[in-house]
């Protein structure tokens, strides 16, 4: 029982949270402050985890939950002026998906984005030190379906994480970068536009520019010494421990009796992949996605080949040339006022197409039409004409994995899937920060 009495002396002996203050000029009510903008495009107020405030959820459909100007502009000076802050949120995600629940960035530069993936079971913070991004991921699974409360405190670099009034992680980081740039946008339940879609109900987001900010999530965590039922709790709680762990203790003995019985024995995972089977540490492209892959202990694992960006001078264009994953420098062709990249090709009085910088003349035999004159268009750097809603797609296109190939007017063009952007500006490869 002394071990009781010693956890019960360091309750009490312990300080309180000090410097916590209730400022309203220092906190910032996100939902309150969009609805009373009207800047709730897409969402719907439905009943939450309690009655004292809107609540909305966030389905899968177009949405622009994006502050306005004079919403932003207080964020932007209040992180400016300040070292620490916290986030809070209540939030009831749909099971196993993927989503940004807040996220305050600029182009693809996040100053502070927290997600939450039902795919990996993991939390993340997205920010950015000294100019570079920065990611902090802590494995918890806040995607099934229950209510959670959910406040990170950040104070230069130290780091907390509450979940449920319970500190689950606590860390040092690099300090973020607190200068943000008036540019920035403020989202709630999503990235930008169409990407990391938020699913589910959220409640109570605030941000609070004073420290220990999380007391105002949870009141509780501010007292100084445990109550007695708080006390006898946390006793019940190590006798459940140690059941477990003498449970635990059973397990592990019957593991390590199988271990030794399988270290007689070599036993090797093989992987299966494109309809092909390859053993375990053999090596292998898939050129169709620019990826590299390899079987570790029967799983696939394949990672995308960097393409970096082409820089080509003033008198060339980058091109993707067929065999190869990245795109390389071609001199660009001039002709009748126009700029053309190698392989196009233009018909004026005759089909030319450009070659080394040239706009060489082809000879090329178009096919019959079944469709009249006035159906007819004529495809973006091409000499033959097709029938209007001629599928482009189906000449083979190749998209990665995360875009697929779409029909345009006169083209056909890779375009990122949802929750993904594109890398370096070319849609035919696209990553994402959900999943």
């Amino acid at each position: 029982m002394d071990i009781y009495v010693a956890i019960l002396s360091f309750f009490c002996f312990t300080k309180p949270a000090f410097g916590f203050g209730s400022d309203q000029d220092y906190q910032i009510d996100i939902i309150n402050e969009l609805d009373s903008a009207n800047a709730t495009y897409g969402i719907t107020q439905v009943a939450g985890l309690h009655n004292a405030s809107k609540a909305f959820i966030f389905r899968d459909v177009g949405r622009a939950v994006q502050a306005p100007p004079h919403i932003t502009e207080r964020v932007v000076q209040l992180f400016r002026s300040k070292s620490e802050f916290t986030f809070l949120a209540s939030i009831q995600q749909k099971s196993s998906t993927s989503g940004v629940i807040f996220s305050i960035h600029e182009s693809e530069h996040s100053y502070f984005e927290l997600e939450s993936s039902g795919v990996r079971e993991e939390i993340r913070y997205h920010y950015r030190f000294k100019g570079k991004p920065r990611s902090e991921s802590f494995p918890y699974r806040l995607a099934d379906g229950q209510w959670h409360k959910i406040a990170l405190t950040i104070s230069a670099s130290h780091l907390l994480l509450h979940v449920d009034c319970n500190r689950i992680y606590e860390r040092v980081i690099d300090p973020p970068q607190m200068e943000l740039t008036l540019g920035s946008g403020v989202w709630l339940g999503q990235h930008s536009h169409k990407h990391g879609l938020f699913k589910g109900v959220i409640q109570d987001v605030k941000l609070i520019f004073a420290p220990n900010g999380y007391i105002t999530q949870c009141p509780n965590l501010n007292r100084t010494c445990p109550t007695c039922s708080d006390f006898l709790n946390l006793v019940q709680g190590i006798m459940d421990l140690q059941d477990v762990l003498a449970k635990m203790t059973l397990k592990l003995n019957y593991a390590e009796s199988r271990l030794t019985q399988l270290e007689g024995c070599h036993c090797e995972r093989t992987c299966s992949a494109n309809g092909l089977v390859y053993r375990d540490k053999e090596l292998w492209v898939e050129p169709e996605n620019c990826r590299n892959c390899a079987c570790k202990n029967g799983v696939v694992e394949c990672r995308r080949i960097f393409c970096p960006p082409a820089n080509c001078s003033e008198d060339m264009l980058p091109v993707h040339v067929e065999g190869t994953c990245c795109k390389i420098c071609r001199p660009k062709c001039s002709y009748m006022g126009q700029t053309f990249s190698e392989g196009q090709r233009f018909l004026s009085r005759s089909c030319r197409e450009c070659k080394n910088g040239l706009m060489m003349k082809v000879t090329e035999t178009c096919p019959e039409l079944n469709c009249t004159i006035t159906e007819q268009i004529l495809p973006e750097g091409r000499c033959c004409n097709v029938c209007r809603g001629y599928d482009f797609c189906a000449e083979g296109l190749i998209c990665g994995e995360n875009s697929e190939c779409k029909n345009r007017n006169t083209k056909a063009e890779c375009e990122c899937k949802s929750g993904y952007a594109s890398i370096h500006g070319d849609s035919t490869y696209c990553e994402g920060g959900s999943g």
